[in-house]
């Protein structure tokens, strides 16, 4: 089959749905008084934000949804079903994710504060999201226990231990992208890279023929997240909320997972491990020196904010990190097939 049509289709097809959508529900999100509340903890600037609509990230999981249960099906008919289940649980990861952000969401605006669920409520969800993913994925996808190390070209059976760390990875990751969601255009910027990667990466893996799977999860990210950026970039007429970022969350980990290579999300998701590492020495150093900061806030673009940078300028260079990343991660990271 001619795979190129059908990546091209699916871009172009999830980009024009979200685009569209966009347009639609953020009049709607308004006249509901869906509005983001700021917290003045944030940088004072990010006040004059106060009231952009939140919760825009429907949009995109609308279109990838919708966009990508055609293409699994197309893929089906073609390729066979059982080659389309990695991404059918993939996408599944993300919309477990996104009903978890939307209650979230939506607690937030009802308590009219930046906090809604509370932590270890969001992790319990998203740790039962994780294991059924995990589930799935072993009982249909034969995921197996071994865990391949990446630059290394070695794998090791962990066995039982491997869904330990399977699942710290999936719930790491996943709350690591909705970090990365705090200034315009960032997660979405970063996650269309992410999603280049995985089309990249498809054409690399496969043995005879590409893997459709993954450059159809390419797709699906890269149109959605541009498409999205058209309201989203600097200065944002939308927010996509915690609704959006954990519904990208499960797909940029989701994956990692389907390449049977998880742990090289840790370098072409740099970003994202950066963000939320930042976060947690600054938490530590906090502690250990009774108040002091190691950096000037956290998670880091708040930091690259208060040393002057512009949102913009912080959006192209984690761009050209992760796109450097991903690079690296194509050229030494692919694992052997």
């Amino acid at each position: 089959m001619n795979y190129n049509i059908m990546f091209v289709a699916a871009l172009i097809l999830t980009f024009g749905i979200t685009v569209i959508f966009s347009r639609k529900l953020i009049p709607i999100l308004k006249s509901h008084k869906m509005g983001q509340t700021i917290l003045d903890i944030g940088p004072r600037w990010h006040k004059s934000k106060e009231g952009t609509p939140t919760m825009g990230g429907i949009s995109f999981i609308f279109a990838i949804v919708i966009c990508g249960l055609i293409g699994c099906v197309y893929l089906g008919i073609t390729d066979g079903i059982r080659r389309t289940l990695p991404l059918v649980f993939t996408l599944a990861l993300g919309l477990a994710g996104g009903l978890i952000g939307c209650v979230d969401d939506m607690a937030k605006l009802k308590k009219k504060q930046n906090e809604g669920l509370t932590a270890s409520q969001k992790f319990i969800l998203q740790l039962v999201a994780a294991a059924l993913y995990l589930l799935g994925m072993s009982l249909v996808c034969d995921l197996g226990t071994e865990l391949y190390i990446p630059f290394a070209d070695v794998s090791i059976d962990f066995g039982f231990f491997y869904y330990v760390v399977a699942i710290l990875l999936l719930t790491g990751v996943i709350n690591s992208v909705n970090l990365t969601d705090g200034i315009d255009g960032l997660a979405s910027s970063v996650t269309l890279i992410v999603g280049v990667f995985f089309t990249a990466a498809g054409y690399l893996t496969g043995m005879a023929e590409p893997d459709g799977v993954l450059l159809l999860l390419g797709a699906l990210m890269i149109g959605g997240c541009a498409g999205f950026l058209v309201y989203n970039f600097y200065p944002a007429r939308v927010f996509m909320g915690d609704t959006g970022s954990l519904f990208l969350g499960g797909l940029v980990v989701g994956g990692a997972f389907m390449m049977n290579n998880p742990l090289l999300v840790i370098i072409f998701g740099i970003v994202y491990i950066i963000e939320t590492a930042s976060v947690i020495l600054q938490v530590l150093y906090f502690k250990l020196t009774h108040g002091k900061r190691l950096f000037k806030m956290s998670p880091i673009h708040h930091h690259f904010e208060k040393c002057g940078w512009s949102e913009i300028k912080i959006v192209v260079v984690a761009m050209i990190v992760t796109a450097a990343a991903a690079v690296l991660s194509l050229v030494f990271g692919m694992r052997n097939v």
